[in-house]
């Protein structure tokens, strides 16, 4: 585990040229392998250009896959490219644009199994067939179900020669909202929580601004710009009256935010309901509420369980098919500790300032442990220093370690 300090290293989830740094440091991949010989030195260089290109995307691609390719040709780049936006070119397509007729005999580096099917693209496996490359080194399979292995025989098919799986976990690190959503239909849900060293987010009276430093903050709304969504609940809506936007200057889009309001008592005049896309999810259905929030041009959902409140494995099924990929929670202490005890936590974020505050609200309602092989365990992710706080990222062990 290295504790790095921010002044010295850029924030690695929003830079592409220091992403390569942040998952070897961090834990996250770990020794590079050769796969049993089939990949050299070279091989590795390229393919880590690729996965910085597709670092380009991380704000911006949503709801597809982030993605880089690099065409390379006796030693050379030819041509790269990366996904920017749904419905806009793929990395491979606009890499051979690039590299034209040099593609042919050449190898491609791509982040991710290129597309065997039609969508607002034609495939990119086609693409590659017709220019003839000799080799397509990929890091990844696609874990959607339209492609997920078709797009691999595909070209192996026409004759080319395929690889898979160098720098897998870097690729997998860069998409893990996209994975979660393919393989477990619903988002990877993130929790930040801004806290003092004794784990207190406020003082009994809600009083909170600020615990933790400017750039803290600035860095929250670094987190917020490459979600998909940021979810919050009623009660830090009516303390707080937050925005809920992403205010960092990199931001391309505003996520949808979410709201977990059982019984519709947000005030239509709140300040989360002014601005970008909003959705309510509600219990109760009282028309009188409902029409009103329709009308400032939110969209409800109503997902009840037995005890009238709001579903939340419901709303995470919901929230995966609407094309979430990464989830980003900032809520209060009853809220975050309802989503940890359904299961429903993948990261807990934490920004923790040098201070003492000897009480207050804690950072998640959770009922004690009566054993100690009863507790949740985590895996630390990452350390950092931002500013005079520390940011923590932890990972929930759904298995005791």
């Amino acid at each position: 585990m290295v504790i790095r300090d921010s002044r010295e290293t850029p924030n690695s989830l929003l830079h592409a040229d220091s992403f390569s740094a942040f998952t070897s440091e961090s834990g996250a991949v770990g020794a590079i392998g050769d796969n049993g010989g089939m990949f050299n030195e070279a091989d590795h260089q390229w393919m880590q250009r690729a996965l910085d290109l597709a670092a380009r995307g991380l704000l911006s691609t949503t709801p597809n896959p982030r993605v880089g390719c690099v065409i390379v040709r006796e030693g050379a780049v030819v041509g790269e490219g990366w996904h920017r936006k749904a419905g806009e070119a793929h990395a491979e397509t606009l890499a051979l644009a690039q590299a034209g007729d040099r593609a042919r005999g050449a190898i491609a580096y791509v982040t991710l199994e290129p597309c065997s099917h039609f969508g607002r693209t034609p495939p990119c496996t086609d693409a590659l067939v017709k220019a003839r490359l000799a080799r397509v080194i990929v890091a990844m399979e696609d874990p959607n179900p339209l492609v997920n292995g078709q797009g691999l025989d595909r070209l192996r098919a026409a004759g080319i020669d395929v690889r898979c799986g160098l720098l897998e976990a870097q690729a997998r690190e860069l998409n893990i909202g996209f994975v979660s959503r393919m393989t477990r239909g619903r988002p990877w849900v993130r929790l930040k929580v801004a806290a003092s060293l004794d784990g207190y987010t406020a003082l009994a009276d809600g009083s909170s601004q600020w615990i933790t430093g400017e750039a803290a903050r600035s860095d929250g709304h670094n987190w917020r710009a490459r979600s998909c969504a940021i979810l919050t609940g009623i009660g830090t809506v009516r303390e707080d009256d937050p925005m809920m936007t992403a205010r960092a200057p990199q931001a391309e889009r505003q996520p949808l935010k979410v709201l977990v309001d059982s019984r519709l008592e947000v005030d239509p005049q709140a300040r989360i309901l002014k601005s970008g896309r909003v959705l309510i999810a509600a219990a109760d259905d009282p028309a009188d509420r409902a029409q009103a929030l329709r009308d400032r041009g939110c969209e409800l959902s109503f997902l009840p369980d037995a005890r009238r409140k709001v579903d939340l494995n419901a709303l995470m099924q919901e929230l995966g098919a609407r094309g979430i990929n990464e989830l980003h929670v900032e809520a209060g202490f009853k809220l975050n500790g309802s989503l940890i005890r359904e299961g429903l936590v993948d990261e807990l974020l934490i920004y923790t300032a040098p201070s003492l505050l000897g009480g207050g609200r804690p950072m998640f309602d959770l009922p004690a442990a009566d054993r100690l092989d009863d507790r949740l365990h985590l895996a630390l992710h990452a350390v950092d220093q931002v500013g005079p706080d520390l940011r923590l990222i932890a990972r929930v062990q759904r298995t005791s370690p």
